[in-house]
């Protein structure tokens, strides 16, 4: 009889597709093949096309060790001297619990793989234990590395919580890394086995692994084992989708006593420390290092997210990031709690998703978003003259109302530690309280006239939500001003990664319970100067927000230029970088935090770790910002704070004048303009700073037939007078920029991931860069 872990109501989600006569050996392993044979005490099985399932050596003495999710399957508690527990331990404990309060919703759709698939919060639930169960039948075991080589859809999410059900980590990357890229992670992670893709996805690695490492199975998401080139060569078991899912529900189907079980294993629960999955960073510099995230450390994000995006149940999700990086598996954990419909879509569809779909919520990069505002930018230009000029200036308009509320409601940053006066207070909120008020008919003929459409086309109805870079400031004021959300946040993959964010609502502080009246009785006697009145009116308006219960209402504390506040249970500081000296607010240094996002350390570096982190706790980041005084009266009263970015402090250009520029202020006022794609400050040890540059031709070539600068029926432009246009351009978009760009290298092709010039997150490598045209820079300066 085969023996598994006891489940409950299966049999509506398993599929009986097995082969009618499966031969059970040793540990219940499940052996389908047409020709097997035993050799020195193992089952080796020659290869064929229904080759089902891997056998290791039979050792029948031996009690194995399975781990498992205390909640998730918790009938294996009973007989251990475990204590139920509703309290999640592991991250696969979420999908028992979003199962039971969202039962028959639907939890995600699939539309663009093949087959498209669609599955509600309980077939999502048996997918994964079906997926961990078929895992542990082929021989993955607690703690063992397997590498998950695959992009973003269903399939990556139930064998990601699959594998971290057994109690394995799973070690994860996208298809569009470089093959030597996933070599080195799968060797350096010790990983045992590969889940991949496609066949198409394997085709591409196996060569080179099947030379320079040890896999003992592969497992592929999508795509049929017949589509795998040179077959015959593959001397590892290999299964698909279907098969896993299928060994585990039979598996699960067949065993309903798990005591017999328990004579064969010994259950153990997964710890929350233990490590959860290694996810190795970008690189934008050096080879990568390998991220031991813990079960807490993402259990955190999952708890804590909330705050930050308020889902409920219903709310409907578009997803397009690599699910591998930190910041959208971290999400996608996170709104699985919350009962929300989550659709997969890909770059090429975003757009005819957004309207298609309408979602409440999109979670991704600055550079989407960077994309959707350019995208409007650019429908604005080619409209008719009249159109074009009434969508500017209301634009104009919203600008100036957008800003005007902004210091009325006191959420402007600042630098300065000292507070305003009270009649300078008074004075800046009055006149603009003022401008508010003549713009507001204006603005809102605007949002029904002109942004109503923009909506309707981009159609994120409650926020989008941007991390993993840095957020442009004309971005984000522009969808500020046409009234759609931007949360801007903060993290990194060794955070786990979210330690801070702008969100839609906070707790402020309490204050006790005063009326107006007892204001006026308060101050009557220091009413007699003009100074003391102001401060009394002042006080008033401040005031005027107090509710019942002592706490004033919820309010949006949003503050553009800023990544929000901490996160829960999350520290920062900001200290010099070379005392280490711990800064006052305001002041600029290197941005270090501390709590339980924080990661184990680094797989297999420990010098690594240290350096990363020091002895109480404190990640240093690497990233340069300063924290916002808290002020109690002017413009800056709800800043108090926010965290503010600078850029990293590894990619600070340092003049041979000892000057010390950050790139990414120019860079970003740069990428305002839509004749630049692409763009990379340079100058290190240099004079002056220069810049290499990839041009938007199609842009350039409409900009100079209106300028008349070629005749309307060329189809190409001059590249010295493209190198013109383009020094204006920069003169004009860094003109308040503190340093301004000297020598300009035009470059033809953009810098993609293939080309190794991008890291897989959409970031550019410098470095690569630099290296790339080493010696046309060299030219350039002299």
């Amino acid at each position: 009889m085969m023996m598994s872990l006891n489940c409950s109501s299966l049999s509506s989600f398993c599929d009986t597709r097995l082969p009618s006569n499966p031969v059970l050996f040793n540990h219940h392993r499940l052996i389908s093949s047409r020709f097997f044979y035993k050799k020195c005490g193992a089952f080796v099985v020659t290869r064929s096309r229904n080759f089902r399932v891997y056998c290791e050596s039979s050792k029948t003495n031996e009690m194995q060790i399975r781990k498992f999710s205390p909640i998730l399957e918790s009938a294996l508690l009973s007989g251990n001297d475990v204590v139920p527990s509703n309290e999640w331990k592991t991250v696969p404990d979420i999908w028992r619990t979003s199962a039971e309060k969202f039962g028959d919703r639907v939890a995600l759709a699939d539309p663009y793989h093949n087959p498209p698939m669609k599955m509600t919060y309980k077939q999502l639930e048996q997918e994964i234990l079906n997926f961990c169960e078929g895992l542990r039948l082929i021989g993955l075991k607690p703690e063992q590395k397997i590498a998950l080589f695959a992009d973003n859809s269903c399939r990556w999410l139930v064998s990601d919580q699959g594998i971290m059900a057994t109690g394995a980590v799973n070690v994860v990357r996208g298809t569009r890394s470089s093959v030597e890229e996933l070599l080195q992670i799968y060797n350096h992670s010790e990983s045992v086995a590969l889940v991949v893709d496609d066949p198409e996805m394997y085709n591409r690695i196996s060569e080179t692994f099947r030379s320079r490492a040890t896999v003992r199975f592969l497992v592929l998401l999508w795509g049929e084992k017949s589509s795998i080139t040179n077959e015959a060569e593959v001397e590892m078991p290999v299964y698909n989708y279907s098969e896993i899912i299928d060994l585990g529900c039979e598996s699960r189907t067949a065993s309903l006593h798990p005591e017999d079980a328990r004579e064969q294993y010994i259950y153990k629960t997964i710890s929350s420390d233990d490590i959860a999955t290694l996810v190795y960073t970008s690189g934008t510099s050096g080879n990568p290092k390998g991220v031991m995230l813990t079960h807490k450390n993402l259990l955190h994000q999952i708890t804590n997210l909330w705050d930050i995006v308020p889902a409920v149940p219903g709310d409907r999700f578009l997803s397009m990031l690599p699910p591998w990086h930190a910041y959208e598996r971290a999400s996608e954990y996170f709104i699985f709690t919350c009962g929300i419909e989550h659709v997969y879509t890909t770059v090429k569809n975003l757009k005819e998703d957004l309207h298609r779909y309408q979602p409440h919520y999109v979670i991704s990069v600055p550079l989407v978003y960077e994309t959707l505002y350019s995208g409007i930018q650019k429908q604005i230009n080619t409209s008719s003259a009249a159109r074009k000029l009434v969508a500017l200036v209301f634009l104009r308009i919203s600008f100036a109302y957008m800003d005007a509320k902004r210091i009325y409601e006191g959420k402007c940053l600042t630098k300065n530690q000292e507070q305003p006066s009270y009649l300078s207070a008074v004075f800046d909120w009055l006149g603009a309280r003022i401008i508010a008020a003549l713009l507001w008919p204006l603005h809102t003929l605007a949002k029904k006239i002109v942004y109503s459409k923009i909506h309707s086309a981009i159609g994120i109805s409650k926020a989008g939500v941007s991390g993993g870079g840095s957020l442009p400031p004309h971005v984000d004021r522009f969808f500020e001003a046409i009234g759609i959300r931007v949360q801007n946040g903060y993290g990194l993959t060794e955070t786990s990664p979210v330690v801070a964010a702008r969100r839609p609502n906070c707790n402020l502080t309490h204050v006790p319970k005063v009326s107006i009246i007892d204001d006026i009785m308060r101050y009557l006697p220091e009413l007699f100067s003009y100074y003391k009145l102001a401060k009394f009116i002042l006080l008033l308006f401040l005031n005027r927000n107090r509710a019942n219960g002592g706490q004033r209402k919820k309010k949006e504390i949003v503050v553009l230029g800023s990544v929000g506040h901490p996160v829960r249970h999350t520290e920062f500081k900001v200290v010099d970088a070379e005392t280490d000296v711990v800064l006052s607010y305001g002041s600029k240094g290197i941005v270090k935090v501390r709590g339980p996002p924080v990661m184990k350390g680094y797989y297999k570096n420990p010098l690594a770790t240290k350096q990363a982190i020091d002895e109480d706790g404190w990640l240093n980041t690497g990233d340069i910002g300063w924290i916002s005084p808290p002020h109690s009266i002017g413009r800056s009263r709800q800043a108090g704070g926010v965290i503010v970015l600078e850029g990293r402090a590894k990619d600070t250009i340092v003049l041979s004048t000892g000057e010390n520029i950050e790139p990414s202020e120019i860079e970003e006022a740069a990428l305002r303009s839509r004749l630049i794609q692409q763009i990379v400050v340079i100058g290190q040890d240099q004079r002056r700073l220069g810049a290499i540059i990839v041009p938007n031709k199609e842009e350039i070539l409409l900009e100079a037939k209106r300028l008349s600068m070629v005749e309307s029926d060329v189809s190409e432009f001059n590249k010295q007078k493209m190198t013109n246009m383009l020094h204006e351009e920069l003169r004009k978009w860094t003109s308040d920029c503190s340093f301004q760009v000297g020598p300009i290298l035009v470059v033809d092709e953009p810098f993609m991931i293939d080309s190794g010039l991008m890291t897989p997150t959409m970031k550019i490598r410098r470095d690569q860069v630099v290296s790339l045209y080493k010696d046309q820079i060299s030219k350039l300066y002299n």
